[in-house]
């Protein structure tokens, strides 16, 4: 794609944000018609893989192909519905570009926007369920940061999704910062993901943290939360 053609759809991307849609003239109605075609394009060409780690590779090869259009709608949106934003939220989130999912996300949940129809759960609930998974699988490929995790986490701090997903975020935050030698942080989260979840599989590795911490000199806490 040359430089003029990203320029042009970053540019009438975010024309179209910015036009009230209930106009009846749009900024850039055929822009975002081309983007669903592609979009739609794109997930009868996924149907057809089966293998889970071959879709996660043919998205990340799509996703440049959204970026114009999505940094259009990011910096001069006004948090209309855009079900090909979502979708590339998804799509960021299992080709392991977890920035752009982040900011994405941000973006979505001030706009209190939703899923497509095809998925069921809230816009909170599977930002925080799909990181989280992410974060468990502790894949080598597209390993999820303290950082990225801990921005997911502030993130969703005050939206409303159900206490099994919030154990499995708080599971992760746990597992990941027990893993940045932070012990004591770890232990705090992995007790909240217990107290929401009996069944969120933590107790051997809270017993663990208690006799590591028990074991280990009295010092200051030095843990701090990454910014």
């Amino acid at each position: 794609m040359s430089l003029a053609r990203k320029h042009f759809q970053k540019t009438m991307a975010a024309a179209q944000a910015a036009t009230d849609q209930d106009s009846p003239v749009r900024a850039n109605a055929n822009q975002y018609e081309l983007m669903q075609a592609q979009l739609h394009a794109h997930k009868l060409e996924l149907k057809s893989i089966q293998s889970i780690t071959n879709k996660c590779q043919k998205k990340a090869e799509f996703l440049p192909l959204y970026t114009p259009y999505i940094e259009g709608v990011l910096e001069s949106g006004n948090g209309q519905p855009d079900i090909v934003l979502m979708m590339v939220m998804l799509w960021s989130i299992d080709a392991g570009n977890y920035t752009t999912a982040l900011n994405i996300a941000a973006y979505a949940l001030k706009n209190n926007l939703s899923m497509p129809d095809a998925h069921q759960r809230s816009t909170a609930c599977v930002i925080a369920e799909e990181i989280a998974d992410a974060a468990l699988k502790t894949d080598p490929s597209h390993p999820v940061s303290l950082l990225q995790l801990v921005a997911a986490y502030q993130l969703l701090a005050d939206a409303d999704y159900p206490d099994q997903v919030k154990a499995k975020l708080e599971k992760a935050m746990g597992l990941t910062y027990q893993e940045n030698n932070q012990p004591e942080t770890a232990l705090k989260h992995l007790k909240s993901a217990l107290l929401l979840n009996e069944r969120s599989g933590v107790k051997s590795t809270i017993k663990s943290l208690e006799k590591q911490l028990k074991e280990t000199p009295a010092k200051p806490n030095t843990e701090a939360t990454p910014s």
